[in-house]
């Protein structure tokens, strides 16, 4: 494997190219088994047709192909392989998947599933994936499970629930006079609003949460499936856009300030941090974020670190503090202004929020025993009446949306996001910032104006929401739920932190943290890194040019193909204007910036770059 490689993704790992295949005006991308980017006449139809099987902790089994079969012919293509899956205890599920695909638009995928001994699973089955960009608020039809038929439109908002349940077929516009019909087979399907957890799709997939799971396949016993895709019309396919033309930026008028850029602290990651003060320094963080758990142990040495680090590094100071609940709020939350004025730790804020909220609460499941959050939030304000107070949701925008907060009794309202809680290959963490924009939407039209902090967002996961645990990642692989991920090393993570930067500019927050110092999530390299071991990481710059445009005004920039390239525009208070570009993608691409210097720019991939 190539050196670049291990700079771009902190790993000599590569993902294997997608095969393209083609049937008249369709195409897609076979990818480890499944479907994606399936495309007419090069508008996206469907993101993805995947079959899925996850483990009780609803982590996705890499299944090896064998028997693999590709066949392109001159104006079809077909595909056929087998697969396996290896439970726990020796528990095994093969499977047999077969592809065709005519010239007349018609593509299916089928696949019959045989455990060998009883398999437990979360999910064993078809995700279908609609893309949101242009389809968002779109008008679609959906056939129901018992026949009937409704015209409806897919949310704008990011809908907290499922918006379509017992669905057999979905069908939408893909252009005037042509249709796109996916059809499901094989078990009742509902879909949710996968931009919850900042993915980039609607999923419809197999078997409604509202029943049991996990669940037992019994042995012996075979599950079929197949999904139809049918595309018809009279529509008339445009031509091929020109790929070679470079990447147009459009700076646009001056929007909201730009938001101060924190970075999140561990009590295990201080003493890295105090020794590293200089380059902290240098970094330029506006707020330092202190995570404290009692449920993990935290007590009274943590927040004394944190009082020394808070005391060499003044920066704006905010608790992240579980709450434990297992008594009285007023007690606990007592208990913990006491330790933090014993220390002497100056906090400009804390943030509170019950353990239990940081676990899902699914459709179908029953929520969990939790004091009222009016309760909650005012034994906060005793107790802490001197500062800001912040609370919303520890775990992903999911959470706040399904349980929204009273933010009238709050001063700021927080949540973070993930990019691999239901995939972890480049593509998908790259489209997941596509979701960022609705996210943001849907928070101000629930709070409104009230001011409003996202992160600490990283690649990796830092709590596992919808399991018992995160997923460890000791080969640094691609891992969805990981608990640490090799792309945080690599060029990968600055392209994604500046697009993330990007997307969510709009919205006018008041903080984002996309990173802590040190650790997995940090800024500084551990050793075995495309750096050396406590130099910057590639992410280091991003973050600190973000920390350089805290307080600019947001300047809106568009450029020509989003999917490629983002930037980043802002102007100072005396008129100067700094933009970043990033690269989102493994190849080189050109960019036109004409409208800001008479120049072209040839980006490398997953670069960032400074201009201003």
């Amino acid at each position: 494997m190539t050196a670049d490689a291990f700079l771009l993704y902190g790993t000599h790992a590569v993902e294997a190219e997608p095969v393209g295949l083609r049937a008249g005006v369709l195409t897609a991308d076979f990818v480890n088994g499944n479907l994606r980017t399936i495309r007419h006449g090069g508008i996206e139809v469907l993101r993805a047709i995947a079959y899925i099987v996850r483990d009780r902790d609803w982590g996705t089994y890499e299944s090896a192909l064998t028997d693999l079969v590709i066949d392109q012919g001159a104006d079809t293509f077909s595909v056929s392989y087998s697969a396996s899956c290896v439970g726990p205890r020796g528990s095994r599920l093969d499977f047999r998947a077969t592809i065709n695909c005519s010239a007349d638009g018609h593509l299916a995928f089928d696949v019959s599933a045989l455990p060998e001994s009883d398999f437990e699973t979360n999910r064993c089955g078809f995700c279908i994936l609609h893309p949101i960009a242009g389809l968002a608020g779109s008008p679609v039809t959906v056939e129901h499970t018992d026949g009937s038929v409704v015209e409806t439109k897919l949310p704008l908002l990011i809908d907290p629930w499922q918006p379509f349940k017992d669905v057999r077929a979905i069908a939408h516009e893909v252009r005037p006079g042509v249709i796109a019909e996916c059809r499901m087979e094989g078990d009742a399907f509902e879909m949710e609003d996968q931009r919850n957890w900042s993915d980039a799709s609607y999923k419809t997939y197999v078997r409604p949460l509202a029943l049991p799971w996990p669940y037992m396949l019994p042995a012996g016993e075979t599950v079929r499936q197949t999904i139809s895709l049918r595309v018809a019309g009279d529509g008339k396919v445009p031509a091929a856009a020109a790929t070679a033309e470079p990447i147009r930026v459009e700076l646009g008028e001056t929007g909201p300030l730009l938001p101060d850029i924190g970075v999140i602290i561990y009590p295990d990651e201080v003493e890295t941090a105090l020794a590293n003060l200089p380059k902290l320094s240098a970094l330029g963080p506006q707020q330092l974020m202190f995570h404290y758990d009692p449920t993990r142990g935290h007590g009274l040495d943590a927040l004394q670190s944190y009082a020394r680090l808070a005391a060499a590094y003044p920066a704006v100071t905010t608790l992240e503090c579980v709450v434990s609940c297992v008594g009285d709020p007023d007690a606990e939350l007592s208990g913990v202004a006491d330790m933090v004025r014993q220390v002497g730790l100056r906090l400009s804020a804390i943030a509170v929020s019950p353990s239990v909220d940081r676990q899902s609460t699914p459709p179908g499941s029953a929520w969990p025993e939790c004091p009222p959050l009016e309760d909650l939030y005012a034994a906060a304000r005793r107790a802490f009446p001197d500062i800001r107070l912040g609370g919303g949701m520890f775990s992903y925008f999911t959470e706040l949306n399904r349980k929204r907060v009273p933010a009238d009794l709050l001063d700021f309202v927080t949540h973070c996001t993930c990019p691999i809680v239901h995939a972890a290959d480049d593509l998908s963490v790259m489209q997941s910032l596509e979701a960022l924009p609705f996210i943001t939407a849907s928070a101000r039209a629930i709070f409104g104006a009230k001011p409003y902090r996202i992160g600490p967002s990283t690649i990796a996961m830092r709590q596992n929401p919808y399991g018992g645990a995160t997923k460890a990642n000791p080969h640094t692989q691609r891992i969805a739920m990981a608990d640490r991920d090799p792309r945080h090393a690599g060029l990968f993570a600055a392209a994604w932190t500046i697009g993330y930067a990007a997307r969510v500019a709009p919205a006018g927050l008041e903080a984002l943290t996309l990173s802590s110092f040190t650790g997995p999530f940090g800024v500084l390299a551990a050793s075995g890194e495309p750096v050396g071991e406590g130099e910057p990481r590639p992410t280091f710059q991003a973050v600190r040019g973000l920390c350089e445009l805290a307080g600019f005004r947001h300047v809106a920039a568009r450029t020509s193909d989003e999917t490629r390239v983002l930037s980043l525009a802002a102007r100072s208070a005396a008129g100067k204007t700094v933009m970043w570009l990033a690269n989102l993608t493994a190849s080189k691409v050109t960019v036109d910036i004409s409208g800001f210097e008479r120049r072209h720019l040839v980006m490398t991939p997953y670069a960032i770059i400074r201009i201003g």
